[in-house]
């Protein structure tokens, strides 16, 4: 494991923010894990594991040491009547590893295409699109708990699994190293088709994952801009979830809002709706700005600072909280 010293960050995070780590290394395979955990316990240095870079906001240089997850590995483990268990290396990213499962004729990840990102970042953000999470999917996971070097299996309860959140996100983040983790993918196909025009999308075609896959990917670069052009991180904006009698008193005078029952009766609603309604998409504070086609999506237009992004960020939570009385949260995770 080699260690660099003020290193750019700036292709390693996919807003383009361009800061630098103190400290910065790449973590290919279980000797650099054993490295990297030596490493630690002989230095007080904050340690930063990144993946892919897609859910997080540098809003200045980082004083610790940034490892980059680059493990590699696809295996299918098991099979059963129901199932084939698929492991993958947390390294792996996210949309190659779903173009695998959708090429091979495995069922079940092709709505969560075109996401960025590393598999090992997938269970952290329980990520999701097109009414399918990796809940949905998970089987189970094996993570590193960083101040033991101990090797522990989390099964999907115990991942605590909810909208965009995990155990690893919020009571743990920081103190594990996921190293990889089972999907089992059905041999019984059941598609969800009826979300966000994937439906309309798929008409006349023959229902199968490649298609929805295709489908999917279509429909996501329509809305969103490619990282590599336009800096971003994608949804930045949770949807909010609101009780029943809220979103009816919204909706009384804006009859568009929409709503999604949950299991304990509250909505989840549009975030991009309500931010719509405020006037902000397409509007920009200096390089950061609010992208022309959805308004979900905070962007990077050229030379913007996390700071900037963030300010951004805030003004548009004040703007919906004023106006609607619902406070939005943030998709990825701000660092300070």
């Amino acid at each position: 494991m080699k260690i660099k010293n003020n290193h750019s960050l700036k292709k390693y995070n996919s807003f383009g923010i361009n800061i630098n780590s103190r400290y910065f290394t790449t973590i290919k395979n279980d000797a650099n894990i054993d490295e990297l955990l030596a490493w630690r316990k002989q230095s007080d240095q904050e340690l930063l594991l990144v993946g892919g870079g897609s859910n997080m906001l540098f809003k200045n240089d980082f004083q610790g040491l940034t490892a980059i997850i680059e493990t590699k590995g696809i295996e299918i483990v098991k099979e059963d009547g129901e199932y084939t268990y698929v492991k993958v290396a947390a390294g792996e990213n996210w949309h190659q590893f779903v173009r695998w499962t959708v090429e091979n004729g495995y069922t079940g990840l092709e709505n969560l295409s075109l996401i960025p990102g590393t598999v090992g970042a997938a269970p952290m953000q329980n990520i999701g699109a097109y009414g399918v999470e990796l809940a949905d999917c998970f089987d189970e996971l094996e993570a590193v708990e960083l101040t033991t070097g101990n090797i522990k299996t989390f099964n999907k309860q115990a991942c605590q699994f909810d909208y965009r959140d995990s155990y690893f996100k919020s009571t743990a983040f920081g103190e594990y190293l996921i190293k990889n983790i089972t999907v089992k993918l059905s041999k019984n196909s059941q598609w969800k088709i009826n979300y966000a025009g994937l439906k309309n999308s798929l008409a006349g075609q023959e229902l199968n994952a490649l298609n929805i896959s295709n489908a999917v990917i279509a429909l996501r670069q329509s809305k969103l801009p490619d990282p590599a052009i336009i800096g971003n991180a994608g949804s930045f904006f949770k949807n909010p979830i609101i009780s029943q009698a809220q979103w009816e008193n919204i909706q009384q005078s804006h009859p568009t809002l929409s709503g999604y029952p949950q299991k304990n009766g509250d909505i989840k609603t549009s975030a991009a709706w309500l931010i719509d309604q405020c006037g902000w998409k397409g509007r920009q504070q200096g390089d950061a700005g609010v992208y022309k086609k959805h308004a979900l999506v905070l962007v990077n237009y050229g030379d913007a600072s996390g700071e900037d992004v963030w300010s951004l960020a805030e003004n548009i939570i004040a703007s919906v909280n004023k106006r609607f009385g619902i406070r939005l949260e943030a998709e990825p995770r701000l660092i300070t």
